[in-house]
């Protein structure tokens, strides 16, 4: 008995410990400590064939280049940053990265059925149990993807990544 009132008064002063949290990686300051670094960018990667002579080319970074799975991670990551400073709810934020990542999940999903893993068939969710598809799945994915990247970029105040031409640099579209 003596044993477990020492673990409950010890789990009490840990919880009573971690509100008077100040340490400066985890406080409302903004100093950048939640920001995810984006992948470097590959300079020696060839242009996009879709680049014109006025336009710069944009490299991408070479760990998602042959990855569709990555490569939205990637955008939704970089596209979530470089919009979060809109004063428009998280939410509509969140909806315009989907949108503007759209081509990026386009191709991750025909990879997919590609490799034969979104076919139609449905089975249940593994975080609802509701009936669902592998492509809806990832559709699921990247809203969340994209609501956590733009409330984790107003939250530490991150930095969005260069921009050319009105679009984040290192996009491996």
């Amino acid at each position: 008995m003596a044993t477990l009132r020492a673990v409950v008064l010890t789990a009490a002063s840990l919880s009573l410990a971690a509100c008077n949290n100040t340490h400066p990686a985890t406080t409302a300051s903004g100093n950048g400590a939640r920001c995810l670094p984006f992948p470097p960018v590959n300079a020696a990667a060839p242009a996009p064939a879709a680049a014109s002579a006025q336009a710069p080319a944009l490299a991408a970074a070479p760990p998602i280049a042959g990855d569709p799975a990555a490569a939205v991670e990637d955008c939704l990551h970089r596209w979530s940053y470089t919009l979060a400073s809109s004063t428009d709810d998280a939410n509509q934020v969140a909806t315009a990265v989907m949108a503007a990542c759209g081509p990026s999940i386009a191709r991750w999903n025909q990879a997919a059925v590609a490799n034969g893993e979104g076919g139609p068939d449905t089975a249940p969710s593994l975080m609802n149990g509701q009936e669902t598809t592998p492509l809806t799945e990832h559709f699921i994915f990247a809203q969340g993807r994209a609501i956590f990247y733009v409330v984790q970029a107003r939250a530490g105040k991150c930095a969005a990544p260069p921009l050319s031409n009105g679009t984040p640099v290192g996009l491996a579209d």
